[in-house]
């Protein structure tokens, strides 16, 4: 049977990377690595360097498939996406020897808005593969380390949303602090910013992070324009914020 490990790589910085996580990577026989196209070959590089450095394992890449934008519905969208990596997982492992130790590594961590673990099931029938997870630094806790900055306000809880979401149904109730991730479009933008603080970081633990803090009606114009010029500039970016709202104190 497969031994197949999803290891959480954080932003590909070696230092970045837990114990479990380099003996996980220098312990695998194979080595999966995802080729998104030119645009995306900085992220490739990093794995590879990250193979390069802990892992004398062979390295197999595999063309990563693109979304069907002509797809209305978003899930339905997603998950014929989701069919088409599985497929080019299968054919990747396929001709494998069973028994192999193999590794794919995941940034961020593989439990956060990410969905390798639902594609690696998609493979049960198909595979036999034994599936175990090393954890990995996320975003969220590379954004609040950057700026020196708690995650929750004082014995108050938090939410963890998408840009989606956010646009789509607005600030949720309940809630004062939301940290915003897979936000293609600065979701922020339609939000009241009275009394709102961002925190903001693109290229997380990368080299060119970008960090851009304030009250959102300051910071939020010169986020929209970094974040433009930075996509423009690199061709693509990843990025995540923290919002905090102020509570509003009732006169006595």
């Amino acid at each position: 049977m497969m031994d197949l490990k999803l290891v959480g790589i954080a932003a590909g910085h070696p230092a970045h990377l837990t114990a479990a996580a380099i003996e996980a990577i220098s312990q695998a026989e194979v080595i999966l690595i995802p080729q998104k196209g030119e645009d995306k070959e900085e992220l490739a590089q990093l794995r590879l360097t990250l193979c390069e450095t802990f892992s004398p394992g062979r390295v197999i890449g595999f063309d990563m498939p693109v979304r069907d934008t002509d797809i209305a519905d978003y899930k339905e969208r997603v998950n014929l996406w989701h069919d088409a990596i599985a497929a080019a997982w299968l054919h990747a492992l396929g001709s494998l020897q069973p028994g192999l130790r193999v590794v794919l590594l995941v940034w961020g961590d593989p439990s956060l808005f990410d969905s390798t673990l639902r594609i690696a099931e998609r493979l049960r029938g198909q595979l036999e593969f034994s599936l175990s997870v090393v954890p990995g630094l996320t975003s969220i806790q590379l954004l609040t380390a950057a700026h020196a900055v708690p995650l929750n306000a004082l014995a108050e809880p938090f939410l963890v949303t998408t840009g989606r979401h956010l646009r789509n149904s607005g600030w949720p109730a309940g809630v004062d602090t939301l940290v915003v991730m897979l936000d293609g479009d600065c979701a922020f933008r339609d939000l009241d910013p009275e009394g709102v603080s961002i925190w903001w970081g693109a290229y997380l633990g990368m080299p060119g992070q970008i960090l851009d803090h304030g009250l959102l009606s300051e910071a939020g114009p010169r986020i929209e324009v970094r974040r433009a010029q930075a996509r423009a500039a690199r061709g693509w970016i990843m990025d995540t914020y923290l919002l905090r709202r102020q509570r509003a104190v009732s006169a006595p």
